[in-house]
């Protein structure tokens, strides 16, 4: 798997109608910065605001699936998401006059040709990943719905569906390596059933939708006055039945169907904000329980990341011991707030403070219930990421940290005496021109106490004569 984030090379744009509105837009994408993550722009709206492409601000799946935050709303953005994302795009900005992405073919073949066109720049931020550790499952028994995530190194896909239908049969698609999906998947297009089309116009969607942008299946016989009636709809006199797809269609595969869920499916998990390492196996999914899904995943990772990434054992040496732990940090009592280190590589660190009645801030924090200051919990998340980076240079001794800025701090519950502090940081961004930001993270009994992300800058002592 590619390890770095990625954006376009270049600027690309696409005109054409919306598939439910009707409306003629036209969407540009560009490049963006590293952890930008894919954010759609309303340029054709006072302040031109913005909404990113995460699942928390999906707010309706009919028939595609919506984003919306603030004055931003953009609809069937799965297309192109499922375009970007499975292509390598972490990172772009999508500027949009109109409120839905043009349907073009009603696939998303014309997003993947431009894509691969234009080309990819490696940045220097890692890509962030959700690494499946135990089977996840997503369901709606009485529509036969099921998505199942299962723990894998890669991330592979397999879609089932199955519409009662004579004509579309049980179908199956899969997608083992990404490089399959400008050729096998890109250029399947959507659809939809005949009677399905009359309740559809009557919500007022597919104002954009003909014959050439969608597949149409025809379950039943038509009769004359029903096609006079398409006819009028479509605004076509060439309208016939042939095979069970309204005129005289070519499928571009056997499976098109099918492989249009798996693409759907793909733009849809695009919005969880990260890459999956898992294998999906999903039968009869849609927008609804696609999202809902990722929505599910993000709750999950929440929840992970209240959880000790590192496990702790007592019983065996710690990799720096408090001796270890002094060489590389310049504080001392009563101020050295790592005791010893029992995970340590070059961007996390998993340390241990045992705290005791006979530290000097409980005599006035408080008398009469001794609580640990939460402004030296945060210092010691910094001491923890300041060993990090110290333990990289050489002559640990000769370079100081100091505090920049901290954000999101949150505590969680109090520390006290006898508590053993499990301390961990993580490097989220490449230490550049001296400056290191982290994760922190202080845990008590398996249980997050407090949180914080700090920024700090490694300065060289002046040497003294």
């Amino acid at each position: 798997m590619q390890n770095k984030q990625q954006t376009l090379a270049g600027v690309i744009s696409f005109s054409g109608k919306g598939l439910h509105t009707g409306v003629t837009v036209t969407m540009t994408v560009n490049p963006a910065a590293e952890n930008h993550g894919i954010v759609f722009r309303r340029i054709d709206l006072e302040g031109q605001p913005t909404v990113p492409a995460l699942c928390e601000y999906v707010t309706d799946t009919s028939r595609g699936t919506t984003i919306e935050k603030g004055a931003a709303k953009v609809s069937t953005i799965e297309h192109i998401l499922s375009a970007l994302w499975t292509l390598g795009v972490d990172n772009a900005l999508v500027d949009i006059d109109g409120p839905e992405t043009p349907i073009m073919d009603g696939s998303a073949r014309e997003y993947a040709e431009a894509i691969e066109k234009t080309g990819l720049v490696e940045q220097q931020a890692d890509r962030k990943y959700y690494e499946v550790t135990e089977k996840q499952v997503y369901t709606i028994p009485d529509k036969g719905v099921a998505i199942i995530i299962y723990p894998d190194d890669e991330f592979t896909v397999s879609v089932h569906i199955d519409f009662n239908s004579k004509v579309v049969g049980n179908q199956y698609a899969t997608l083992d390596m990404f490089n399959e999906y400008k050729e096998n998947i890109a250029p399947c297009r959507t659809f939809c059933f005949l009677h399905e089309l009359e309740p559809l116009f009557k919500m007022n969607l597919i104002k954009g939708g003909d014959l050439d942008n969608a597949i149409v299946v025809v379950e039943n016989p038509v009769s004359d006055e029903q096609l006079a009636h398409l006819k009028k709809i479509f605004g076509k006199e060439d309208i016939r039945v042939t095979g069970g797809y309204l005129n005289n269609l070519q499928l571009r595969a056997s499976n098109e169907l099918a492989r249009h869920k798996l693409l759907d499916l793909l733009g849809d998990f695009a919005l969880l904000g990260m890459r999956i390492k898992g294998r999906v196996w999903a039968s009869r999914p849609g927008h609804y329980a696609n999202t809902e899904f990722m929505k599910q995943l993000l709750a999950s990772i929440r929840r992970d990341g209240e959880k000790p990434a590192f496990k702790y054992s007592a019983s065996k040496s710690p990799i720096l011991d408090n001796n270890a732990v002094r060489n590389l940090l310049p504080h001392r009592y009563p101020f050295l707030l790592i005791d010893k280190v029992f995970h340590l590589d070059d961007k996390s660190i998993g340390a241990i403070k045992n705290v005791t009645f006979n530290e000097p801030h409980f005599t006035g924090h408080f008398p009469d219930e001794p609580v640990m200051p939460g402004v030296l919990l945060v210092e010691a998340m910094a001491q923890a990421g300041g060993i990090i980076v110290l333990n990289s240079v050489e002559n640990p001794k000769d370079y100081s940290t100091y505090f920049l800025r901290m954000d999101g701090v949150r505590f969680k519950r109090k520390v006290v005496p006898g508590d053993t502090l499990q301390i961990e940081a993580h490097i989220i961004e490449p230490v550049r021109r001296g400056i290191a930001s982290i994760i922190g993270k202080v845990f008590v009994g398996g249980q997050l106490a407090c949180e914080a992300t700090l920024m700090a800058q490694i300065v060289k002592k002046q040497k003294t004569e």
